[in-house]
């Protein structure tokens, strides 16, 4: 490793270098540029910078005016949130090093005034490139904007800053998802990104969608579509600057930092699990057998902040891709997702849940729309009909309507499996010492699965819902509740099919004391069998 040659050359490689941070000590005295700070990954690499690396100069952080809120009220914001917990018990005034700078990733010059623009380009040593539109279902032209265009700009501010160490990128897995096998590699498109770009520019918003399924291809939405175009801009654009491009797969809770199970948001699986919770979602297409290839949030982030050291240190004449994924390491499946989910909401239930939760997983297409329409759909109209009685606003089916949207856009991902490769990931770990692989730890194989699930569970109860577990005997008894009401309608239901079907019916009514009947002597046989071996 360079770093380690200088070291040993200056006759300063001793025992107490191996016991350090090498990734800390680098970022020791640098200014970082950060962009999407006010974003899930972004808030989590922020805090571990400073939690993990307090000798950090600076951390700029980009931020746009957003929902009527300017942009020192958003960080204002931002530093309240529970995520920094840990770093305001150790360092009080952690703000101090946070440098916020207003700009927009789709104006030119990312409107930064020339002040700021001239602050950047004369002391960021490392850009962290979080800032995306995550949205499946976004416009192309939006999408385009966002994803490609602003990593455009962000890149040719980048190519000017005078201290530039390295270039990071955060990308996805999903980038090249219409592979099956993924290498840590940037792919050729079958389009120019700048051409596209100049052509849809002009073109009106309608036409846009009427024509984005051919433009896009077999890649499955917007999404990975312009990330994959941004990869490609940023192999094309990046000049002789050190670059990384990090691909996270489906990101989710905190494994251990800031501490278990940290989330802030309903996006991706955060979403189902509440939902599964609430005992809303009930049915689900899925490949019991497919990959649920969830990464961790710190994983990522530790990942980032190693690469930058890394790229920043050894400077690789090509651009370093790193695949961030779970699925060839230490895979796990959505039928074992569902299972300890599901298990984990019946022993610590959201508060007021709708039904118990319970969930039913099929790849079949015709199962679904049954499980849809017997346990989503008339449920729904049920209570929607019970509000209209009691004077209030019908509201279930909108929300079954927007959960089945969402569903829709997930099944391409929860059909399947890929496989990535991950040479450049384990290259990376080899290259850290005893005292980073414990600081910066990104080796997923030591994820224990059913752990991560229940914390993840217990994440979303606590930090997205802001419920506190104090309530866990009240939501207990609630789900009792539930369920008492669940056997009172299945006996009504049985008494009126009695009544209606089989009591009016001779031969229904010696089919069902022969169905009983069998099913007693079956009891009957299994209780003598267990007395005779006791």
């Amino acid at each position: 490793m360079v770093y380690r040659c200088h070291l040993q050359k200056a006759g300063i490689w001793t025992e107490s270098y191996i016991n350090m941070s090498l990734i800390s000590s680098y970022y020791a005295g640098k200014n970082v540029l950060i962009t999407g700070s006010t974003g899930f990954m972004g808030k989590v690499l922020v805090e571990k910078l400073l939690r993990s690396c307090p000798e950090v100069n600076a951390i700029y952080i980009l931020v746009r005016p957003k929902s009527g809120q300017s942009m020192q009220e958003r960080v204002c914001d931002m530093m309240k949130c529970k995520v920094f917990d840990r770093v305001r018990e150790d360092f009080q005034n952690f703000q101090e090093k946070i440098v916020p700078i207003s700009a927009e990733l789709t104006h030119p010059n990312l409107a930064i005034s020339s002040e700021d623009t001239e602050r950047l380009l004369s002391c960021i040593n490392i850009v962290f490139h979080c800032a995306a539109t995550i949205r499946f279902d976004e416009p192309l032209k939006h999408a385009l904007r966002l994803n490609v265009c602003g990593t455009q700009r962000i890149l040719a501010l980048a190519r000017q800053m005078q201290k530039l160490d390295a270039f990071i990128h955060i990308s996805t897995a999903y980038a090249n998802c219409n592979r099956r096998q993924i290498d840590e590699v940037i792919y050729a498109l079958p389009v120019d990104p700048k051409k596209l770009i100049d052509s849809v520019e002009w073109m009106d918003e309608s036409i846009i969608r009427e024509i984005t399924p051919q433009l896009i291809g077999d890649w499955p939405n917007t999404y990975t579509y312009t990330k994959a175009l941004a990869e490609y801009i940023i192999q094309q654009d990046c000049g002789k600057m050190n670059v990384a491009i990090i691909r996270p797969s489906i990101v989710g809770a905190s494994w251990q930092e800031p501490f278990p199970g940290w989330i802030d948001n309903f996006n991706g699986p955060s979403g189902i699990f509440i939902a599964a919770g609430k005992g809303i979602l009930r049915t689900m297409k899925a490949n019991n057998d497919a990959v649920a290839d969830l990464i961790p949030v710190d994983v990522v982030v530790n990942l980032t902040l190693a690469a930058g050291w890394c790229t920043a240190v050894q400077r690789p004449k090509t651009t370093m891709v790193y695949n961030c994924t779970t699925g060839g390491v230490n895979p796990f499946y959505w039928g074992e997702l569902e299972h300890h989910v599901i298990s984990t909401f019946k022993r610590n239930p959201l508060e007021q849940a709708f039904r118990r939760p319970n969930a039913n997983m099929t790849s079949n297409q015709l199962v679904n729309q049954y499980w849809i329409a017997v346990s989503h759909k008339a449920p729904a109209l049920l209570y929607d009909f019970y509000l209209k009685l009691t004077g209030r606003k019908p509201r279930m089916m909108r929300i079954f309507n927007r959960l089945h949207k969402s569903m829709m856009l997930l099944e391409y991902f929860t059909s399947q499996s890929w496989e990535w490769s991950t040479e450049n990931m384990n290259y990376l770990m080899g290259q850290l010492n005893a005292e980073d692989r414990k600081s910066f730890n990104f080796d997923a194989r030591q994820l224990n699965w059913p752990e991560y699930i229940e914390n993840y569970c217990i994440g979303t109860k606590k930090y997205v819902l802001n419920e506190d577990m104090s309530g866990l005997p009240a939501a207990r008894q609630h789900l009792k509740k539930l369920r008492n009401i669940r056997y009172a309608f299945n006996t009504t239901l049985l008494v009126i099919i009695w009544r209606i079907f089989i009591a009016r019916s001779q031969m229904a009514r010696n089919i069902w004391y022969f169905v009983v009947n069998l099913c007693y002597k079956f009891l009957s046989y299994f209780r003598a069998s267990s007395t005779l071996r006791h």
